[in-house]
């Protein structure tokens, strides 16, 4: 069942959520309004109807399309796909008998979200960009890579991995920790490479990226869902367990990259077909540049990780 989902942000930014009403699968649970399509029909008449009879709006454009979420419920396989819409006419209105509400979009609950909704409100709330840190960064460096996390933060990225294997353990929490102020107050992120303890300990504003081998030792998220979780996978079989642990993963490595020269790259199609099967937000990291958000937007992936053409 090919379902989509209309992702309706307003001028402030807040987006609209729609509460399953009772005596429906999931009833009391919030999702982006949408539904399914009609045989032939192509996904963006089929929002635009969907929009019209449930909401009574009209779409002024054809929206952009963010994630698109294979899930299964029970017996039910559907493919969720969600389109980012930011003009219409009409107000929205409750036309079958759902609560409707307009949420900023980093202070919703994923709780309150159906299952299959949660991966989208993450695709909304995370950057095109994900900076990690270059590893052959030694201790003695602590300063400057303060100064240079800080300026990166504020001029606009909102996730970071911090990667420092020749560091200590606690000298990268002594990092984090003190960038955490900023990091809170711009509403980003910093994440922890591998260390759960740590992104336990030091709180909001701090996440974990896992390495391949602690995502596939876990069955659920290790950390409450104000804290990000990321994933390392190279696979469809670890994109896949991804899906029941984290809220992004990272597919790698795409192009050939300086730092894993004897790796051989999957390329673009390979990419868009591990995505396609992904239910979750996947970024493309291996030789990765800014400049290659757009190619990572169109092949389906959240966007670009890297390290050297970051810094």
């Amino acid at each position: 069942m090919h379902v989509m989902a209309g992702v309706m942000l307003d001028a402030q930014g807040r987006v609209l959520l729609a509460q399953r009403p009772p005596g429906k699968h999931l009833a009391g649970l919030w999702e982006f309004p949408g539904g399914k399509l009609e045989d032939g029909e192509l996904p963006s008449a089929g929002l635009a109807r969907e929009l019209r009879e449930e909401l009574g709006v009209h779409l002024a454009e054809a929206g952009e399309p963010l994630v698109r979420i294979p899930w299964r419920y029970g017996d039910r396989l559907l493919l969720l796909d969600a389109w980012v819409l930011r003009q219409w006419r009409g107000q929205p209105a409750s036309l079958e008998g759902q609560a409707l509400q307009w949420c900023e979009p980093p202070a919703v609950d994923l709780a309150m979200l159906a299952p299959a909704d949660r991966p989208i409100l993450r695709a909304l709330q995370l950057p095109a960009r994900y900076p990690i840190t270059p590893a052959d960064v030694s201790p003695e460096a602590f300063d400057e890579w303060h100064a240079r996390l800080a300026r990166a933060l504020r001029a606009g990225e909102r996730l970071v991995l911090l990667r420092f294997p020749d560091w200590p353990t606690e000298r990268v929490r002594e990092l984090a920790r003190s960038l955490l102020p900023l990091a809170r107050a711009l509403g980003a992120q910093l994440m922890l490479s591998g260390d759960l303890d740590g992104a336990r300990a030091l709180g909001p504003g701090t996440g974990v990226q896992l390495k391949a081998h602690q995502l596939m030792a876990l069955d659920a998220r290790p950390l409450p869902w104000h804290q990000y979780v990321g994933a390392s996978c190279h696979d469809g079989g670890q994109l896949a367990h991804a899906a029941a642990v984290a809220d992004f993963a990272t597919l790698s490595p795409v192009a050939a990259t300086a730092t894993h020269p004897g790796q051989v790259p999957m390329g673009w199609d390979a990419f868009r077909e591990r995505v396609d099967a992904a239910a979750l937000p996947v970024f493309a990291l291996g030789g990765m540049r800014h400049e290659d958000v757009a190619m990572a937007r169109r092949s389906g992936g959240q966007g670009v990780a890297g390290i050297r053409g970051f810094w």
